[in-house]
């Protein structure tokens, strides 16, 4: 790593790039890791980071430097927001819509590649080759440190929890790469960080996996509502015409375009009555699967599908923000060629997921400052 340092005779010396390494205690400063962080975000790799940290500051820094300093932030981060200490500035009172005060709860799960034992050892033996070749005539260098265990499956599922108001200005969203509890967790943590239970209509907008509405329950959330995405129920509809009617048949979508006119105007009662009257007609064994299927998923929902109450209160029946948030947060970490440690992805994740809840400048000014 090399960087300028100016001197003027009498004046003291300053460094304009506000100095990657404090000479004195070997330390990363805190406007460098912010802008380390902040160019990794939008990069395909560290080492495309690193690179426009020195286009841009002229500051040289190596790829697996910019991988330490990120992946910490990131952990700093996770650790922040479990000690309360990067709590959302807006609660209740700057969620009002039409003078009540309302808040949106969703939930929904993602993968990511992880980095198996084959892929490790590769990758460590690529990185003793370059410490030979550029050190062969230096002194011997530290040993690396001991590897991580390989991951024992191709890809891990993380949870996402948000938390927003009617037009998603204001949002709070947390990653964690652990199971179904840790999320429920994360529930109730980020409600009483943002004042969820608080406002005065608490809804919550999910795809109807089982084990979101388990653990709303579980942890004792104060939900007025429960909705199940319309738009999840849509492609379960769309997957039984396909089934029954194929791709194209215009009778099929007519057939989709009722039954969801129905759960949609008159709810829940009338799209079984129409679903049992409809596999009444079906001779073919594997249709009649196809429309049990569809028939059990509604069934099993019967609690969530209310969309007649919810267009009435003027609520929404959609989790759109939450699916935008289950794309953009996950971002830096999926792509081609990119495999993780499960905890290095959340890390990396988790400065997404701040900088999503509007964040980023609260963390910087306040709590990163510890850090130095």
């Amino acid at each position: 790593m090399t960087r300028t340092r100016w001197h003027a005779p009498g004046g003291g010396g300053d460094t304009p790039v506000d100095r990657l390494l404090d000479g004195a205690e070997a330390t990363v400063s805190r406007g460098a890791r912010e802008l380390c962080c902040l160019l990794n975000a939008d990069a395909a790799s560290f080492e495309r980071a690193a690179q426009n940290l020195l286009r841009s500051t002229g500051t040289r820094v190596g790829s697996e430097l910019m991988r330490q300093v990120v992946e910490c932030e990131g952990r700093r981060v996770l650790d922040c927001c479990q000690l309360g200490r990067l709590d959302p500035a807006w609660g209740p009172g700057a969620c009002t819509t039409q003078g009540v005060s309302r808040q949106y709860l969703g939930c929904d799960g993602f993968t990511a590649r992880l980095v198996g034992g084959a892929e490790k050892k590769l990758r460590r033996g690529g990185v003793r080759q370059k410490r030979r070749r550029r050190n062969r005539h230096r002194a011997r260098l530290k040993p690396l440190p001991r590897p991580k265990p390989g991951a024992d499956q191709a890809f891990k599922e993380f949870k996402l929890v948000t938390f927003y108001d009617e037009a998603a200005e204001h949002r709070l969203v947390s990653v964690t790469r652990k199971g179904h509890h840790a999320a429920g967790r994360l529930m109730r943590r980020d409600g009483r960080r943002c004042g969820f239970f608080d406002a005065q209509q608490k809804l919550a907008v999910i795809d109807g996996g089982p084990w979101i509405i388990n653990q709303v329950r579980r942890q004792s959330l104060p939900v007025d509502a429960v909705c199940l995405d319309f738009f999840h129920l849509a492609e379960n509809v769309h997957k039984a015409r396909r089934s029954c009617f194929g791709e194209e048949d215009p009778a099929g979508h007519a057939w989709a375009a009722g039954l969801l006119h129905a759960a949609k105007h008159r709810g829940y009662e009338d799209l079984r009555d129409a679903l049992v009257k409809w596999r009444g007609t079906l001779r073919a064994a594997a249709k009649r699967r196809a429309a049990d299927l569809l028939t059990n998923y509604v069934t099993d929902r019967r609690e969530m599908i209310r969309y007649p109450q919810f267009l009435k209160e003027g609520w929404q029946i959609g989790s759109g923000p939450t699916e935008s948030q289950c794309k953009q947060v996950p971002r830096r970490v999926k792509g081609r060629g990119k495999r993780w440690d499960a905890d290095n992805a959340e890390a990396v994740m988790a400065l997404e997921a701040m900088r999503q809840s509007d964040l980023s400048d609260t963390y910087w000014k306040t709590c990163a400052a510890s850090f130095n």
